[in-house]
């Protein structure tokens, strides 16, 4: 980021070999293939969060001072936590800053106005706030989420990320959070940001990598044109980068950090994280976001240890050989040619990086030919993901968008502190904007910073959850007409995470096949729904679906009926 210019699931027994369960579609909600249309290639997502009681208003706590920390906004997640079948919503929140900082401060939350929210699903589609009755308040100055199940107990776990010191909570199984911080080892230190679960040996318990910003402090730093008067947000460049953390899964409820011993630990300036295989080698890999400097791309050797890869495999920089203020990722298969691509946002005028896969361990820069630099010269993305908006069979764009200097203006009467949400359709042959009929929030200007996506209310249809920086949250209900069908896998692992994250699955029809990795993470700040959303177009079922999960179990279903949620349990007699 450029910051100054930036189941009812069937019971299984130890031995049970496949277990596959549908979760109804609610009946006050109408099934995808009953939809009156598949010929309008717009999408069509509407903003209900007053509609759903979500009510909650990010507090940056802008000063006069500028302190950099105040552009970053915060993120959310999306997630079942009380495993009723219906997605629940957490956002991380803020803390007062004064005028002046001390430079060694750590902000600390003062009251509601700045606790972190827990929203559940209640069953009429509408949400409550559980936050007390869950413990999950908070403290400090947070930025980022990451939802896993690292203990593999059936319930998801919450990481927050801060400046100052993060937090892990555990699921206790009957609404409740249990901080679990000073056991566990992972509270870190500096200004942590996005991190990511993900089984980082294979040896089924999720391990846990945490990104840092800068090595910063509230130090009284003037950057701006003193000549007009205004103060305005220092640029990462005068700020050193630092070493992210890895804290691996020992088991017994604590980590240990390996950064260095694994080789997770070159300094960057870190804001999103993704995992993806890239070189289709069953070993998951690691990719950065950084700001202002050489993206970061970890290949897993496969002897426990990473190499930083990102110059061989041209993706450290754009198609000019310039850096750029990475800032959002996300790591699919955009073409279903079966290699996972990559796609960064960043600032305006620098074109959103887009990666496609070569298959040989590289990548190309696909941003000019694939629509995507041309739609985004004069736009700045922050939280991103691929998702299938109307279920065709292809992976497209969703993008929440604003500047980092809320100056901006001031410079460049051509860019904006405040931007609408992109969405860009994936036509097969590249991307077309079709934001502006795409319904009214698309043409809403907002500070935008966190996404997650997830189906709320299992209509088969991908809805999104976006924070914006000192504002509100939306709530974007995904009601594209379609006559396309969807089907939906949850992962249950047995010899792998409970969770099946790191999970590749293949899914045929009768127009190809596509393939996606199974994550929570991406975005910028955030934490999406772990399940694998696919749009099967005209057909009723998928032909096939393989699934390669992370214990190096190779699962087979054929003749898969469409649009129902299946909870798939991972085979355990054989590899």
């Amino acid at each position: 980021m450029r910051l100054s210019a930036f189941l009812l699931c069937l019971t299984v027994s130890s031995i049970t070999l496949l277990a596959v369960a549908q979760v109804q579609v609610p009946s006050n909600r109408q099934p995808m293939s009953k939809a009156i249309s598949s010929n309008n290639l717009s999408g069509k997502f509407i903003d209900i969060t007053a509609k759903s009681h979500v009510v909650f208003n990010g507090q940056a706590s802008h000063t006069s001072k500028k302190y950099l920390i105040e552009t970053m906004g915060s993120g959310v997640a999306t997630f079942d936590y009380d495993n009723d079948g219906l997605l629940d919503i957490f956002f991380v929140n803020g803390a007062p800053l004064t005028v002046p900082m001390d430079k060694e401060a750590i902000p600390q939350k003062t009251g509601s106005l700045y606790w972190n929210r827990l929203f559940r699903q209640k069953k009429d589609g509408t949400f409550e706030n559980v936050t007390e009755k869950a413990g999950l308040e908070g403290i400090g100055y947070g930025m980022g989420v990451a939802v896993g199940d690292y203990d593999n107990d059936g319930y998801e776990d919450l990481y927050v990320t801060a400046y100052g010191g993060n937090r892990l909570y555990h699921n206790n199984g009957k609404g409740g959070f249990a901080d679990v911080t000073q056991k566990s080892g992972v509270g870190g230190s500096g200004w942590s940001t996005s991190a990511t679960w993900v089984d980082l040996d294979n040896d089924g318990l999720l391990d846990l990598v945490v990104l840092r910003y800068v090595d910063w402090k509230f130090e009284d730093v003037w950057c701006g044109e003193h000549r007009e008067g205004y103060r305005s947000y220092c640029h990462p460049d005068i700020f050193k980068p630092i070493t992210p953390f890895v804290y691996h899964n020992d088991g017994d409820g604590r980590f240990t950090e390996v950064a260095t011993k694994i080789g997770i630990d070159k300094p960057g300036k870190g804001l999103g994280i993704a995992i993806a295989d890239f070189d289709r080698d069953g070993k998951i890999d690691l990719v950065v976001a950084n700001d202002s400097m050489f993206e970061h791309l970890y290949r897993n050797k496969g002897n426990g240890t990473f190499e930083e890869v990102g110059m061989t495999a041209e993706i450290a920089v754009d198609n000019d050989g310039r850096t750029y203020a990475g800032m959002g990722v996300d790591f699919q298969d955009y073409d279903n040619d079966g290699q996972p691509d990559l796609i960064i946002t960043n600032l305006a005028n620098q074109r959103y990086a887009l990666y496609r896969n070569n298959g040989d361990s590289t990548f190309s820069y696909d941003g000019y030919a694939s629509g995507i630099a041309g739609m985004t010269l004069l736009h700045s993305g922050w939280g991103i993901r691929f998702l299938d908006y109307d279920n065709d069979g292809l992976k497209d764009l969703l993008i929440a968008q604003g500047h980092d200097l809320d100056t901006i203006e001031l410079n460049y009467p051509q860019l904006h502190y405040k931007e609408p949400m992109l969405l860009a359709r994936n036509t097969g042959k590249g991307f077309v904007d079709i934001s502006a009929s795409s319904g009214d929030v698309f043409h809403q200007a907002w500070s935008g910073r966190g996404m997650a996506i997830g189906d709320l209310d299992n209509d088969g249809r991908v809805d999104a959850v976006v924070t914006t920086n000192n504002g509100p949250a939306y709530i974007l209900h995904n009601e594209t007409v379609t006559t396309n069908h969807w089907l939906t896998l949850s992962l249950v692992g047995h010899r792998s995470n409970r969770d099946g994250i790191g999970a590749l699955i293949k899914l045929t029809t009768s127009a190809g096949s596509q393939y996606l990795t199974v994550t929570s993470s991406g975005s910028y700040l955030s934490s999406s729904d772990k399940r694998a959303h696919f749009g099967l177009g005209t057909d009723v079922a998928a032909k096939l679906i393989e699934i390669h999960w992370p214990s190096g179990v190779i699962q087979k279903l054929e003749n898969v009926q469409g649009d129902q949620v299946l909870i798939v349990n991972e085979e355990i007699s054989k590899r």
